[in-house]
């Protein structure tokens, strides 16, 4: 839309635009295509748009014949885009994006986002739609030209923070262009920027625990111009010599530290145990025959080596909701790594029954010890990976303990989700828990 086309309809609608609320409309035609084409969309993508306005963008987003979901708080706004793109492959959310459930998105077989993020929540959106891990391949976000410089800051810089690492540890961002406030109405104060934002292969950096990464970096730039081991005293009582270890200076600020040497130090003071090890005893698993009954006993390598008939249990475990709790497997699992899971699974142990193996996956993989009921078996197959499972629920109400060493991530989903999700995206699941999940839904659709 030009200018004078923006006004009259805003006019007609009955929308004075808020500045505090990021209500500035794009009016540069030229620029909204080439925002469009950063994204590379395509037909089969599933496009996200946060705060659509009067249109600029979706309107190119639907002419590559892609689906939309265009996420808008202002009611008249909402309603203007249904009347204006009424009968297309449009779908308008009249909700606020930080009440919005990314949860759904899983169902798409490949999910793209586009943002001109208002500047009042935009840290609050980043953290909520770049949440770890996500089914969004690609994002897309127009920022205030200020925030996009923290996203891509590099160390020793004054834009490096809390927000960089957070941000950097999972995802690569690329900072395309300023945007000028000129070619917005009304005019922003300040200039934009346009970053896109990619999903960082987990490969490229050691794992480490989330949760105490966020916490030493916090700790960390809560007072940037105070020394580093002063702020984090707490978590690194003996911080002189493991600095010295790690070659750091033990008199560095947050700032001088780079994204490896954070997750260095995160790993020094909670290491992740690698699932096996040169030195680690090999575990033992019964081995079976074709009725499933115990006939010896091997080592896990030649287990799998040999895809030889052996035993495993999968957990399920629901909150008060009725959600289910999937893990997202470890990286360093020697089978289908990185793929989600059944909230927890294993292998029945030589000398071991069923439900002590359940029990103790509980335990170990989740930290809980919760009333299980047994639900269903499932033969040995090509797909069980020749295993005889047996199959439990279980409820609980708290938080899980995750083992980092075991788990990469977890979240509770919605049992309709699931669904969706294993149809659209089936190879990001354990072929183990999508053959449970056939049983569990038969017996409770």
């Amino acid at each position: 839309m030009k200018l004078s086309e923006i006004a009259a309809t805003l006019r007609e609608i009955g929308v004075s635009p808020v500045k505090s609320l990021g209500q500035n409309f794009l009016h540069d035609r030229n620029l909204a295509q080439w925002i469009v084409d950063q994204a590379d969309i395509v037909p089969e993508d599933f496009v996200v748009e946060i705060g659509p306005g009067l249109g600029a963008l979706t309107e190119l987003v639907l002419a590559k014949e892609a689906r939309v979901l265009a996420i808008e708080k202002d009611k008249r706004l909402a309603e203007y885009l249904r009347n204006k793109f009424g009968g297309s492959a449009l779908e308008i959310a009249h909700d606020d994006a930080l009440e919005f459930d990314t949860r759904t998105l899983y169902t798409q077989p490949k999910v793209k986002l586009l943002g001109n993020l208002p500047y009042y929540i935009s840290s609050q959106l980043l953290i909520k739609f770049l949440e770890y891990p996500s089914p969004i391949s690609l994002w897309l976000f127009m920022l205030q030209k200020e925030l996009a410089r923290r996203l891509v800051a590099a160390p020793a810089t004054s834009d490096y923070g809390a927000l960089t690492l957070q941000i950097q540890l999972h995802h690569r961002v690329e900072y395309l262009r300023k945007v000028p406030a000129s070619v917005f109405l009304p005019k922003p104060d300040v200039d934009s920027a346009l970053v896109r934002i990619s999903p960082r292969d987990p490969q490229d950096l050691p794992a480490c625990n989330r949760k105490i990464f966020q916490k030493l970096v916090r700790r960390g730039f809560s007072q940037r111009r105070k020394q580093l081991g002063k702020l984090i005293r707490e978590d690194v009582p003996d911080w002189e010599e493991i600095a010295v270890e790690l070659s750091l200076n033990t008199r560095a600020r947050a700032e001088e530290l780079s994204l490896q040497q954070w997750i260095a130090l995160t790993n020094r003071i909670a290491p992740i145990a690698a699932e096996v090890t040169p030195h680690t005893p090999e575990e033992e698993f019964a081995v079976v025959d074709e009725e499933n009954r115990v006939k010896g006993a091997a080592p896990r390598s030649q287990v799998h080596a040999n895809n030889l008939l052996h035993r495993a249990v999968h957990a399920l475990v629901f909150n008060p909701a009725g959600e289910l709790f999937l893990q997202l497997r470890s990286r360093s699992k020697d089978r289908h790594p990185l793929t989600w899971d059944s909230s927890a699974a294993g292998h029945v142990n030589a000398g071991e029954e069923y439900d002590q193996s359940a029990a103790r996956e509980l335990r170990e993989e989740l930290g809980i010890d919760i009333p299980l009921i047994r639900t269903a078996k499932l033969p040995a197959s090509e797909r069980t990976g020749y295993e005889f499972i047996c199959l439990y629920a279980g409820s609980y109400d708290g938080e899980l303990q995750l083992n980092p060493s075991e788990i990469e991530a977890g979240r509770f989903f919605p049992p309709t989700i699931v669904d969706g999700w294993t149809k659209a995206r089936p190879k990001e699941f354990a072929p183990g828990f999508v053959e449970c999940w056939k049983i569990w839904r038969e017996k409770n659709p």
